[in-house]
């Protein structure tokens, strides 16, 4: 299995590649390649994914893991460039109308509409539950919550705006035979309850944990609690983590903890 970070709010120190807020990768395993996310800027994306020899036409199967705009803002753009139908796997909760108060009241969902992805050849599936969808590949649909979770946002309804849970927040699960691999966007269902939720479905112990974990700002009990708590051999840090909190976990857990970089590659 290999991991290459395509999407990342920092980008390392390789000429050509640029860094934004946002997350994609691209996850290969067996035959098949994933692109996890699509980052914020569409443009940005394919410029990317070029530097790096990535062809949207090779890639098989796009898994967003929640509907906000920072990780689905490249869908159009990868769509047109693919030019053929593909599916994605999603919740059926993606297409939330989301907007933040901070710094000001701004929209951030997906921009764009379910209709307008779907001519462009997007073929959604939309599930709740987990289910394997490609041969070790697995989502982990909705992410059971048994402690603290980091959601952020307000949902509008009927010109109401209401907490969002984030219920879409998933994460994908790679079956490595023994053990597994888990990416997750921002981690909004809460770290500690992902890996768990990833153990439970799948039956095999964790190997890492990659993605952004949403802990920027978050307070030192919540931090010591991932320490102690966390079960996986790995964490691989980046995007919505925080660099307060990175350099926290790393002082920590040491060798245990890597980041995040446009460009980098890990394989298992």
């Amino acid at each position: 299995m290999k991991v290459t970070i395509v999407y990342e709010n920092h980008a390392g120190f390789r000429k050509g590649l640029l860094g934004a807020h946002g997350f994609s990768a691209l996850v290969e395993h067996g035959k098949i390649r994933i692109l996890v996310d699509t980052g914020a800027d569409g443009d940005l994306l394919l410029k990317n994914m070029e530097e790096l020899g990535i062809s949207q036409k090779k890639i098989d199967y796009l898994f967003i893991t929640h509907g906000h705009y920072d990780h689905t803002g490249g869908l159009k753009a990868f769509l047109e460039a693919k030019g053929e139908p593909i599916k994605i796997i999603a919740h059926p909760e993606i297409f939330r109308r989301r907007v933040a108060l901070k710094p000001h009241r701004r929209k951030i969902g997906i921009p764009f509409t379910r209709a307008e992805l779907e001519n462009l050849g997007a073929r959604f599936v939309l599930q709740r539950e987990p289910f394997e969808f490609a041969p070790g590949f697995w989502s982990s649909g909705e992410v059971v919550r048994r402690t603290w979770d980091r959601t952020v946002g307000y949902v509008e309804r009927d010109g109401r705006l209401l907490k969002d849970t984030v219920p879409d927040d998933m994460a994908l699960l790679v079956d490595l035979g023994e053990e597994i691999v888990v990416i997750t966007g921002c981690g909004h269902s809460g770290v500690l309850n992902i890996v768990w939720h990833a153990k439970e479905v799948s039956e095999k112990p964790v190997r890492a944990l990659i993605g952004g974990f949403h802990l920027r700002g978050a307070k030192k009990e919540l931090l010591d609690d991932v320490v102690e708590k966390i079960d996986t051999e790995r964490l691989y840090a980046g995007h919505c983590t925080g660099i307060d909190s990175y350099a926290y976990l790393k002082a920590r857990l040491e060798d245990a903890v890597e980041p995040l970089h446009v460009g980098k590659t890990l394989e298992f």
